[in-house]
Parts: structure tokens; C-alpha cells; sequence
């Protein structure tokens, strides 16, 4: 079955805000306010959701949360939704959401990363709805450095379009700037090198194609093993062609995200995989145990090329991957580049 992309968004258009995992505190409504100052200043009409409470964990129980979000992706007014930010706990909301409504009415875009991936990839992967791993709103008014795009551009994109972006030339260090001190922050400082390196250089260069699926590992990877996280699936119904699946690290140590990506594993995600990204992190190691040996202890010895560092997780700029999306991946030397086609 073919992939089912959103309209293009344009100025004018309705942008949902809510909260489906962590809502917004005292001390970051300042950042909330601009941020949503930031969309309306191009063009776009945002409305902000009840579910919002961030003195919690979550910002509203999850039958709450996910009848708002369910409420605006099934209303034709309404564009694209995006979150304020991710969080922990969004898997709670897979038993409320109405994936029936969802993929009954026209597709709406729906961005995130972090726990936000975890809503992404079960949408995706149960409705054949394409979905937007990009920026979070919190991270919507950052200048994004070329050669990667901001997440309103690609969802501005038509159907059919193909769009190209590369490794960031320099990133971030780690966490997030002091948005209750300077709540209108545009411009990240990018003072660490970027670049995409292989799991194994001796392997030779990397060219892969297939579709886009994935997420973080700590909040998207539980999934796998449920109805909710079904790749293997996914690619049984709608990738004749492959995937092309990216994980990435929050900030969990080395050994729980083995742990993880052996689960992951065990339950089918990289059965249909002609190439694996991994984000770029920070995260620690166990002891002697490394991040890179946590990829290598689950993911090595699969006979799939495995990029590594690849600009899709925790550590700023991000790229715009849409789940679902038919992908070229290219590594080879200088030549670090993904293209994506929403056919």
C-alpha cells in the first residue's frame, strides 16, 4: 500500500499546539509564548490545547492527551500539530489514541522527536500516515544551518516532491540553552565538529535506499513488539523497496540502549533494513562499554551498513526525515548526503 502524505502547510494554514507527553512550566512559558509568536509572525494561524500542565510528568491523564490529539489530527481545519517538546511517557497514550479516526480522515502532519517519536512511529506504522521527525516547537524558531532543513520547509513540501539534505558541518555540544534567561533564542552555537562516520570504514562506502521509519531508542524502541511498533510489519505493507531505519540516543548509558536495540532487534525492526542511521549523542558509556559498542554488540554483525553520527537526535541541528518517505542514503568520504522523495 502506498504512503499517504499531508497537504502541503502554507501561510494562512492552522497549526495545533498541545502536549501529548511533557507539558510547559512556569519558567518556560516566556519560550512557549515566542515560539508560538514565531509561527503566527509567518503566516500561520496556531491554536494552543488544554493539555499544556507541565507541574507534572505528563500534562494531562492520557485518555486527555490523546483525545486532544486525536481531536486535531481528525479536524480538516487544522494542518500540522506539533509538541513544545518530547518527554517520557507518551507510551501511555497508544491504548486511548483512535488510530480508526486518524487514518479515516485527510492526513495532518505531525512533527516531534524524542518521546514525541514514539506517537510518530505508531501513527505511522499503523495507518500508513507519513510523519514529520524534525524540530520540536521549543526548537521551531532556530536558524537551521545548511545543508539540513527546517521542519517547516519540508512540510511545505507537494506530493512528489525530492528534497536533499547532508551531514551539519558543526553541532552542539549537548542539552539545551537557558531558555528562561533568554527565552528568544534563534541561533544555536555550534561549536563541535559534525560529519557522519561508518560503523565499519573497512565495509566501503555506504548507498542505500528504502523507506524512512524510526525514532528515539528509549521512548520509540518499548514499542517494539506491539501492534504499535510493528517494522517488520511496516515493510511487509508498504516497502517492496526496504528501509532505511535510523535510532538515536537520548541519554540513556551504553548498556541499557544494547539492551534496548537488542529488543528492537529480536522483534523484527532491521529484518527489511538495506542501511541503519544512528544518531549522533552525548550519551555515556557503561564503564569500558561504549556507545558505539552498544551499536556494535546489537547491530554489527546484521550485514547492513550502519551510518553513525547522523544528525537526527538529541544534538542540534536537526535534520527533516518523513517517516514513510522513500530515501537515498549516501556516505562516502566527503559525500554524506539523504534525499527524500514523498512518493
Amino acid at each position: 500500500m502506498s504512503i499517504r502524505y499531508p497537504a502541503p502547510l502554507q501561510p494562512g494554514d492552522r497549526i495545533g499546539v498541545t502536549s501529548p507527553s511533557a507539558g510547559i512550566g512556569p519558567r518556560h512559558q516566556a519560550r512557549l509564548e515566542f515560539c508560538v509568536e514565531f509561527l503566527r509572525a509567518k503566516g500561520y494561524d496556531v491554536v494552543v490545547g488544554e493539555c499544556m500542565d507541565g507541574t507534572g510528568l505528563v500534562s494531562a491523564p492520557p485518555a486527555a492527551r490523546a483525545a486532544e490529539l486525536t481531536a486535531m489530527l481528525t479536524d480538516p481545519a487544522i494542518k500540522a500539530v506539533v509538541p513544545p517538546w518530547g518527554g517520557d511517557l507518551a507510551i501511555d497514550l497508544m491504548p486511548h489514541l483512535d488510530f480508526g479516526a486518524i487514518a479515516d480522515a485527510d492526513p495532518t502532519w505531525l512533527v516531534g522527536f524524542s518521546d514525541m517519536s514514539t506517537v510518530l512511529l505508531a501513527l505511522t506504522t499503523l495507518t500508513g500516515i507519513a510523519t514529520l521527525h524534525g524540530q520540536n516547537l521549543m526548537d521551531t524558531p532556530y536558524r537551521v544551518p545548511e545543508p539540513l532543513l527546517p521542519w517547516l520547509d519540508v512540510a511545505s513540501s507537494p506530493a512528489g516532491a525530492r528534497f536533499e539534505q547532508g551531514a551539519a558541518a558543526a553541532t552542539k555540544s549537548a542539552g539545551f540553552d537557558d531558555w528562561t534567561a533568554k527565552p528568544d533564542f534563534t541561533e544555536w552555537t555550534l561549536t563541535e565538529p559534525g560529519g557522519w562516520r561508518l560503523l565499519d570504514p573497512a565495509a566501503g562506502p555506504v548507498r542505500a535506499a528504502g523507506r524512512l521509519i524510526g525514532g528515539c531508542v528509549e521512548t520509540a524502541g518499548p514499542l517494539a513488539g506491539t501492534p504499535y511498533g510493528d517494522v517488520r510489519g511496516f515493510a511487509e505493507k508498504h516497502a517492496p523497496e526496504g528501509l532505511i531505519v535510523y535510532v538515536e540516543v537520548g541519554g540513556s548509558e551504553a548498556g541499557d540502549i544494547a539492551r534496548l536495540l537488542w529488543s528492537m532487534r529480536l522483534a523484527g525492526w532491521f529484518d527489511h533494513a538495506n542501511a541503519i542511521l544512528t544518531g549522533r549523542t552525548r550519551a555515556p558509556g557503561t564503564g569500558a562499554f561504549t556507545q558505539d559498542d552498544a551499536v556494535r554488540s546489537a547491530l554489527g554483525d546484521l550485514g547492513v551498513p550502519v551510518v553513525m553520527d547522523v544528525d537526527c537526535g538529541h544534538i542540534a541541528p536537526h535534520l527533516a526525515l518523513v517517516n514513510g518517505a522513500l530515501a537515498e542514503v549516501t556516505a562516502d568520504g566527503a559525500v554524506q548526503r539523504i534525499t527524500q522523495s514523498l512518493t
